[in-house]
């Protein structure tokens, strides 16, 4: 199967301070592939990477079969959709918003969205149950209603690859899962490719085919595979400095990662 994304011996260097290093995988259609680890290892640097913010020094990344190198901005939206962290709270409504999604389709000198533009914001806004906040201002909206209409406006690219910074950040558990289920149907759905960096391991564990995990020592990819293959008590421990305890999900058997604390309340960070 040819990959969507296809990343290899990939460096990126911020002046003297080595970021990543020899970064390779591959994500398939139709996958939902995490990028997991500690913090400072490089996961947002490798998503800049990806959408040319960040020059790397040294590797290759292809999208369906095309150098990024090779690609325009206009060009590379149309073959990938990007969802950050957090997005400006600007004073503009959720319908406006999420038309953006329909730029990298304009044709020269096309200054205003088609009727068919204006109709696949609707729907995308439709499916992420947003349309009654069609009139609203993002700046006057939730976080996790600003998540959704991100989400809306980046499935308006109708790009088959969907990659997201933790879309997950800074909201409640109810978001939390309601986002991540979400994106689950529409890759179903819609026959998405879904690249996402997250910080939680069990969100990972529960809703991602696979997971790349970063090590911050080394800059590389640590390990990479499904769930029940990365989140394992030695792996989570050598990389995070962690004492852990994983077991399975007791309703869906994925895997659960546990801190464990010392007799005095704190978490030891070694490796027993």
């Amino acid at each position: 199967m040819t990959p969507i994304l296809d990343i290899m011996n990939l460096g990126v260097r911020y002046k003297t301070t080595q970021v990543l290093k020899n970064i390779s995988f591959s994500v398939y259609p139709g996958e939902f592939l995490a990028i997991i680890g500690p913090n400072g290892c490089g996961k947002t640097t490798l998503v800049n990477t990806i959408l040319k913010s960040v020059i790397p020094e040294k590797g290759s990344i292809h999208i369906q079969g095309k150098s990024v190198n090779t690609l325009s901005n206009k060009e590379l939206s149309r073959h990938l959709a990007a969802v950050m962290q957090s997005i400006d709270p600007v004073a503009m409504t959720v319908k406006a918003y999420v038309q953006l999604g329909r730029l990298p389709f304009f044709k020269p000198y096309q200054f205003f969205e088609t009727p068919e533009d204006i109709d696949t914001a609707k729907k995308y806004m439709a499916l992420t149950r947003i349309d009654h906040l069609a009139d609203a201002k993002i700046n006057e909206i939730s976080g996790g209603e600003r998540q959704l209409a991100a989400i809306a406006r980046a499935l308006t690219q109708e790009a088959p690859l969907l990659v997201l910074d933790e879309p997950t950040a800074h909201l409640d558990i109810t978001h939390q899962v309601r986002i991540l289920d979400l994106i689950n149907t529409l890759k179903t759905h819609l026959s998405l490719t879904i690249l996402m960096v997250l910080h939680d391991l069990n969100l990972a564990g529960e809703f991602a085919d696979r997971l790349v995990l970063l090590d911050k020592t080394s800059h590389g990819i640590f390990s990479c595979g499904t769930p029940k293959e990365v989140l394992t008590r030695e792996t989570i421990q050598q990389v995070y400095q962690t004492r852990i305890h994983v077991q399975p999900n007791p309703v869906t058997q994925s895997p659960c990662v546990f801190l464990v604390k010392d007799q005095a309340g704190k978490n030891k960070n070694r490796n027993n």
